[in-house]
């Protein structure tokens, strides 16, 4: 399928591996022009030309931190006007309520709600006034379930899921859309760190913790970063102009619920 999205230009963010990497993929193979980014240099330029081979897209690679002021003065600066915005960070570390303090929750609200934000405020503009732009947001499973050991992240991602609802219905009628992606577990290293932790808690073998976790997911097995990258590609397609605020769940049907 003719994504209808070739020429176009995207940011995405945290893009050297995992569900990142999945979307820049799967973008570039819908013929968009990327300026990916990371923290880690080496990795996201080894991404970023595998992807320039591939594809044969114009990749710009940005290393920099955006959950920080200044990483994300440095990201805008070389993404310029682009079409098409997907935001995403590493989740915040596990843990139980009663160990988290004030600095926890702001380095959580600054990584998963406030950075994001702060990019929608700086690009959704200019895409508002060519008439067209793309917002995906990668979040969590756990802003419709939360995740006890998560608490951190349910915290920081359900903002930021209140914020795309209101204002994703403000800049719909410019031909902006803002949606959200919902990851249950995919095969990527932050599932390799859950599965590694559950393991040292429960003396089993991280295959093991793994088999356990999969045994709670319907689809019996974790998603991949093809599969996440292609659903996010058809939200920033021509095709996904009337979603407008959504979440949209790939979880494998792990959350039970009828809505």
């Amino acid at each position: 399928m003719d994504l209808g999205i070739k020429g176009k230009s995207a940011l995405v963010c945290a893009s050297s591996k995992g569900l990142g990497l999945g979307c820049a993929r799967a973008l570039a193979g819908a013929g968009v022009d990327l300026v990916m980014n990371a923290r880690g240099a080496e990795a996201l330029e080894s991404a970023a030309q595998a992807i320039r081979d591939e594809f044969g897209v114009k990749v710009t690679t940005v290393a920099c931190d955006v959950t920080t002021e200044d990483g994300q003065a440095e990201l805008l600066k070389a993404a310029g006007e682009v079409d098409i915005l997907v935001n995403n960070a590493g989740g915040p570390p596990p843990g139980m309520w009663t160990d988290w303090n004030r600095d926890d929750f702001i380095k959580a609200l600054d990584a998963n709600m406030l950075a994001p934000i702060a990019l929608i405020k700086a690009l959704v503009p200019g895409m508002m006034e060519r008439g067209w732009g793309r917002v995906v947001n990668i979040t969590s499973q756990s802003v419709k379930a939360p995740i006890p050991v998560l608490g951190l992240s349910n915290s920081a991602r359900a903002g930021l899921t209140g914020y795309v609802a209101g204002t994703s219905r403000q800049v719909a009628g410019k031909g902006v859309t803002i949606n959200n992606l919902l990851p249950g577990i995919h095969a990527t290293d932050r599932a390799d760190s859950l599965d590694q932790g559950v393991a040292e808690k429960e003396g089993i073998s991280v295959d093991e913790a793994k088999t356990r976790r999969c045994a709670t997911i319907p689809a019996g097995r974790y998603g991949t970063k093809e599969e996440f990258g292609a659903t996010c590609a058809f939200l920033c397609s021509q095709f996904a102009g009337f979603i407008v605020g959504q979440n949209i769940l790939l979880d494998g049907g792990g959350v039970n619920a009828t809505l």
